[in-house]
């Protein structure tokens, strides 16, 4: 993990600098809340942690695989 130290205003830039997958800024510090701002593509999913775990939890568990019929395949 990597831990940095960003102040208000100041940004991460994720990937390669030239053509950057994302940028995360600090977009501002009241106290003890800091409000973080994503500049990612919409195809990027983004998930607090609380609700990213309850995605991973309601994940349907796959049984088994569908194999293709040998007759069909011919």
């Amino acid at each position: 993990m990597l831990v940095i130290t960003r102040r208000e205003g100041e940004e991460v830039v994720i990937g390669d600098p030239k053509n950057p997958i994302g940028v995360v800024r600090i977009a501002s510090i009241k106290g003890e809340r800091v409000r973080v701002a994503f500049d990612f593509p919409r195809e990027v999913k983004i998930h607090r942690r609380e609700l990213a775990d309850q995605i991973v939890q309601q994940a349907p568990t796959v049984i088994g695989s569908i194999k293709p019929d040998a007759a069909a395949v011919q």
